[in-house]
């Protein structure tokens, strides 16, 4: 049930003619599906946007050098001397395939009880019209902008943002100088806090196979042949231990530790903790660090070395007696500041080369940097107390998250601070089935954007 503030903005978001045109908008595109992954409606979408953005009078460049058109749209101020705010999102989005459970079809937007449902509403494509829709509302009321906008919008962030290092390379420097770049999105927590944030993990990505035979063996032999399977699990183990930590030499004396405000951002603001993990997921495995500081710093600060999934012998009905010849896992490493994904994987064959594994074979499939800030930057610090006057709970502020994107590769082309907040919820379920975003949360988005305008004023 909506509180009274939750009523009220879903009120003032029915009676806004601005923000229901850009809700239609928000309609067409979930309904047009741009999922990198499966070479989905790339074009279609960016092209899609770059009407939206040219009817709302930006000036528009639909880049295709490359798989995902990269979108940019620039909206100017007529003051010579204006700052310059960069909004970075993304128009792909990952699959809603039939593993997933959706209550509706995931590519027609929903409305259900306050909520909006389907599929990028949260990740990322309602951060675009709500955005949008600030912008057009300011313009409305006040004529000219006092700050110049620009948003870029890349079409494969959910492959790890295959080709943006190069889109950026070749427009950098019509990019540079802003005073700040709002990020692609952001939730409010399960206290209901605006976490605003700096920075993510980064990722590599890799398999590793084992071919022990042309063809599979009679289990008859498992006695005197070694089969993939046992090979390859007997290598995963090597690498990890029971506690969680990855046992590969040199890797943690490479790591950039945090400073001290980081540290202390992370003391006084992040309220996950290992019983509400728990309770989420209905764990039934142990949780590797239940102390709050430990569980922060592993979480925050550290690399995780995960396995995404396994694959080896006979899955079918019945039995079959055999030794796999063959035997794969798809795997990943969370990286932090100071470990670069390629870096990683050298580490990681050196080490299974060590450990007797050498016939394990490493395939590199994507890999991204990992970011970090204090959030001390002043564009930042004026969005945080902006932040305050629209979220009664208060607001969160975090150097970094656990999850990963191209936070980094943004930052080293453009130079510019960094903050993400956005529309999201604790349970928005971006990824999954019923992905979702409140109404209140995106107009409290929009009214959040249209006040940051107003503070360059």
């Amino acid at each position: 049930m909506s509180n009274p503030r939750e009523t009220e903005q879903i009120r003032k978001f029915e009676n806004d003619e601005v923000a229901q045109h850009y809700f239609e908008v928000l309609r067409t595109l979930i309904s047009k599906r741009s999922i990198f992954a499966q070479q989905i409606g790339l074009k279609e979408v960016a092209t899609y946007l770059g009407e939206i953005f040219t009817a709302a009078g930006a000036k528009v460049t639909v880049d295709d050098s490359y798989t995902a058109p990269f979108v940019i749209a620039k909206f100017v101020s007529p003051n010579p001397d204006a700052k310059t705010i960069i909004f970075y999102n993304h128009y792909d989005t990952v699959p809603a395939d039939g593993d997933q459970p959706w209550t509706s079809d995931p590519f027609t937007l929903s409305v259900h009880y306050g909520t909006m449902y389907g599929r990028g509403v949260d990740d990322d494509k309602g951060h675009i019209t709500a955005r949008l829709t600030a912008i057009r509302k300011y313009i409305r009321e006040n004529g000219d902008l006092p700050v110049n906008i620009t948003f870029i919008i890349e079409g494969a962030e959910e492959s790890a943002s295959t080709d943006l290092d190069k889109y950026l390379a070749k427009h950098k420097k019509h990019l540079r100088g802003a005073d700040l770049l709002v990020w692609e999105q952001g939730t409010r927590n399960q206290q209901g806090e605006l976490e605003i944030s700096g920075g993510n993990k980064g990722i590599v990505t890799f398999d590793m196979v084992v071919k022990s035979a042309d063809v599979d063996i009679h289990s008859s032999y498992g006695g005197v042949v070694e089969s993939a399977s046992w090979y390859l699990l007997n290598g995963l183990s090597s690498l990890r231990d029971k506690d969680g930590r990855i046992l590969v030499d040199g890797l943690y004396d490479l790591i950039e530790e945090p400073n001290e405000r980081e540290l202390a951002l992370i003391d006084r603001y992040a309220n996950k903790t290992a019983d509400d993990v728990t309770e989420i997921y209905n764990l039934q495995l142990p949780i590797l660090k239940e102390e709050r500081s430990e569980f922060l710093k592993r979480f925050y600060f550290e690399p995780a070395m995960n396995i995404e999934g396994l694959g080896t012998g006979y899955q079918g009905q019945g039995v079959k007696t055999i030794l796999p010849a063959e035997a794969r896992a798809k795997m990943e490493v969370r990286l932090v500041p100071g470990l670069e994904p390629k870096q990683v994987l050298e580490l990681i064959r050196k080490q299974l080369d060590q450990n007797g594994f050498e016939k394990i074979e490493l395939v590199f499939t994507l890999g991204e940097m990992s970011y970090r800030s204090d959030m001390s930057a002043p564009s930042i610090l004026n969005v945080i107390d902006l932040a305050k006057r629209f979220y009664p709970e208060g607001v969160c502020v975090l150097p970094t998250t656990a999850g990963t994107g191209p936070m980094h590769t943004v930052f080293e082309a453009l130079q510019v601070p960094m903050a993400a907040f956005g529309i999201g919820n604790a349970n928005s379920r971006d990824h999954g089935g019923d992905e979702n975003v409140k109404i209140a949360d995106y107009y409290t988005h929009i009214e959040l954007i249209k006040e940051l305008i107003t503070s360059y004023e």
